[in-house]
């Protein structure tokens, strides 16, 4: 596991990509990794706050509540024991020990990532085929998910996982794709997208669409 000590972005196509731990399965989580924006080790629960809230482009309160919430996931996400959250509040999420944790649906959601955080090219293409082709904002046509078919996506993803599911898995999968959807989407109501090419860039690549890179200020350090 790469210790998520300093890195910064590069423009660079030559720079090699920061390393990301195996038991980091977030792909918006190993994304910001990746490009330097947080550590891929332990990141006090602000940072981590502090950059996802930045990533959804809201402003006033609709920040500081998505603020909130990002740092209640974070402070949870290792465990539940009070010595856990006590470390967690005063040190921050440890990003490359979150499988197996309090978060994890073990193999309830997309099954994109394996559990050594492979991407399953079966499973990528299988997400797109719950998608149409929609018309981009900027020109042009793609291939995209509106928030009812992303909601069949995920029921899907439930009933081909019955024998090992788990009700509160449900709860935890409206705490991902739909958040991805908000944070990442094009267009607008009930016509808003979540792009495939987008989706594939993320989860391969590792890498945000540069209009949301946009938004993020490099910390001068990370933990």
């Amino acid at each position: 596991m790469q210790d998520g000590g300093d890195v910064k972005p590069s423009g660079d196509a030559a720079t090699p990509p920061v390393a990301v731990s195996p038991n980091n399965p977030c792909p918006f989580l190993r994304a910001l990794v990746t490009t330097g924006f947080i550590g891929g080790h332990i990141v006090p629960l602000s940072t981590l706050s502090r950059t996802i809230e930045a990533a959804t482009g809201e402003k006033g309160l609709q920040a500081r509540v998505a603020g909130l919430k990002i740092y209640l996931v974070g402070l949870v996400a290792n465990g539940l024991t009070p010595v856990r959250l006590l470390r967690s509040w005063c040190s921050g999420a440890e990003l490359d020990a979150l499988r197996d944790g309090p978060l994890d649906k073990h193999g309830t959601g997309s099954r994109i990532l394996d559990a050594t955080a492979k991407v399953i090219e079966a499973e990528l293409e299988r997400f797109g085929q719950f998608g149409k082709d929609r018309r981009d904002p900027s020109g042009g046509s793609e291939r995209g998910l509106t928030s009812q078919e992303i909601m069949t996506f995920m029921a899907a993803n439930f009933e081909r996982a019955k024998a090992t599911r788990r009700p509160i898995d449900w709860v935890l999968m409206q705490g991902e794709w739909p958040v991805l959807l908000h944070v990442l989407g094009k267009g607008e109501g009930a016509e808003r997208y979540l792009s495939v090419a987008e989706v594939r860039t993320l989860f391969v690549d590792r890498r945000l669409p540069e209009r949301i890179a946009a938004r993020l200020t490099p910390p001068a350090s990370n933990a």
